[in-house]
């Protein structure tokens, strides 16, 4: 799995790609926004476009809104990850790298 993240002024163009045969699944554009249940906390609004057949929303959407949340900015993430027979503990594993590297662009951008 690879991130690549670049800042474009304040906001983000982020790159989740990996697997077999990178490729371009789903694009989600999350923009920042008071919460609904609280003002004071930042939470976002999130719009996915997906490719027929792909499952990569299910990665880009959660990238999007967290992102678009931590950093208060608005954020494009756009994924493709393949891997044939895929198994339920291999996405597992995949979605751990995917926060742990949100986690790290978030830490580096807010540092």
């Amino acid at each position: 799995m690879l991130l690549q993240a670049l800042a474009m002024g304040k906001d983000w163009n982020v790159v989740i790609t990996g697997g077999e045969i990178p490729h371009l699944g789903a694009v989600a554009l999350g923009i920042p926004r008071p919460s609904l249940r609280d003002p004071a906390v930042t939470s976002a609004t999130v719009s996915v476009m997906t490719l027929t057949g792909h499952k990569e929303d299910e990665v880009a959407r959660p990238a999007a809104h967290f992102l678009a949340s931590r950093l208060g900015v608005p954020v494009v993430v756009s994924c493709g990850i393949h891997n044939d027979n895929i198994r339920q503990e291999d996405i597992q594993h995949i979605n751990g790298m995917v926060q742990e590297a949100l986690n790290d662009l978030v830490r580096e951008a807010c540092g």
